[in-house]
């Protein structure tokens, strides 16, 4: 069982998504029983709110859906986890705060697994909510090659 958590601020835009797209991806390639996907914020100013209207829309526009409520992210969870993937360097700097620089070796940024790393831009305030989808995709995609290559 690989258990990856999504991470972004408040965890009702980017990091539910990611999740929500990385399970519809394991499901179309059967893989479901072989992972555990959840999704937190660094922040609890979210907690127990869905996932925003905006990024609940986009992702229904592409054909995916699921419920969700923000909860913070924690040491157990950090713990527990295999794969730590945070949406930006803002989350990325959180998360290693969170640790005090421990547990490096399961913590990346989402983009670092494609050919172009790069940041997730929070549509809270872009308010462009294809963009992030579209990088957040990518990020998916190309982590899950990158498991399966491992595997």
């Amino acid at each position: 069982m690989i258990n990856v958590t999504f991470v972004c601020l408040g965890n009702i835009c980017r990091s539910p998504m990611a999740e929500l797209i990385f399970k519809n991806m394991v499901k179309e390639r059967g893989l479901e029983l072989d992972f555990v996907i959840t999704s937190c914020g660094t922040s609890d100013c979210e907690e127990g709110n869905p996932i925003y209207e905006p990024a609940r829309r986009t992702l229904a526009a592409h054909g995916i859906s699921g419920s969700h409520f923000a909860r913070q992210l924690t040491l157990r969870d950090i713990k527990n986890n295999d794969y730590i993937l945070v949406m930006d360097s803002s989350n990325l700097m959180d998360v290693l705060r969170l640790t005090c620089g421990g547990y490096g070796d399961k913590i990346f940024k989402l983009c670092s697994f494609t050919p172009r790393p790069r940041d997730v831009a929070d549509p809270w305030y872009t308010r462009d909510f294809e963009r992030a989808f579209a990088d957040i995709y990518d990020g998916c995609k190309c982590f899950l090659d990158y498991i399966i290559s491992r595997l």
